[in-house]
């Protein structure tokens, strides 16, 4: 992968030229370099150099999309893991999934409350590791806090702060937690609440990004600009279609809890 880094060394005097001149002036058998590995090059020189001619003259008329970047994972890998970088968007994608699934629901059940986060001065756990949860009719769920009852105050605050529009009473170390009618209000709260859990998510995207890029641009001084410019776009253009698909998340949970 080094010889491969060798190789985009020479792309930056190449890039005043034209697309083809840059390719066709590829050195055929360089030290160091496999004609096999050095015709792979040549093919990714020149698909890269169309490409950022493709982007910037498209990126010039309004409302045109630009091209697509599509860099080879293992020509870059000493540079940084497209890969890793991808599985941790879409990571982020997974767990704002998850969290529509559990606790954006129009009918709240047991199960709902299980991964409520109660603050103890042990520190912060699940309400489930906490208390016992029962279903007890479908308008009753009950959480016996006898193994902790020193926590049950902390328990009925994290349920009422949670976000799913209950509230909670106490009978010694049982809490009641009666579950509300589906209101139009109601829906619409839990729409609110994914709205503002899909603009966690993408707070948390966006700092995966910025690691992608900040690793990227530990490379200026060892590779090209453009090398660096192409690898840029392509995490920007990742960190855009994560986005493009929490979205649709979004749409199809609001359209489910408002129907």
């Amino acid at each position: 992968m080094a010889t491969a880094l060798r190789c985009f060394r020479h792309l930056h005097p190449l890039l005043y030229r034209s697309s083809f001149a840059a390719v066709q002036g590829l050195p055929r058998a360089a030290a160091g370099c496999p004609a096999l590995l050095l015709d792979g090059c040549r093919q990714c020189v020149h698909q890269m150099l169309l490409t950022r001619q493709l982007a910037t003259k498209k990126a010039k008329g309004k409302g045109q999309t630009q091209a697509r970047v599509n860099i080879s994972a293992g020509l870059v890998e000493d540079i940084i893991n497209l890969e890793e970088a991808k599985e941790d968007m879409q990571a982020v994608v997974e767990a704002l999934r998850e969290d529509f699934s559990r606790n954006l629901s129009v009918r709240t059940s047991a199960g709902a409350l299980d991964h409520i986060m109660v603050m103890t001065k042990d520190g912060k756990f699940p309400l489930n590791q906490l208390g016992q949860i029962s279903q007890k009719s479908p308008q009753l769920i009950t959480v016996n806090m006898s193994s902790f009852p020193e926590s049950t105050a902390a328990a009925v605050k994290a349920i009422r702060e949670s976000g799913m529009n209950l509230n909670p009473d106490t009978d010694g170390t049982i809490i009641r937690v009666p579950i509300p009618k589906v209101t139009r209000e109601h829906r619409e709260s839990l729409a609110k609440l994914a709205k503002q859990s899909t603009n966690k998510s993408k707070e948390v995207l966006r700092k995966v990004r910025s690691k992608s890029i900040n690793q990227v641009k530990k490379f200026k001084s060892k590779v090209s600009e453009d090398t660096i410019w192409l690898l840029e776009k392509q995490i920007q253009q990742m960190a855009d279609d994560t986005v493009a698909e929490m979205d649709k998340l979004l749409a199809a949970k609001t359209k489910e809890l408002l129907q």
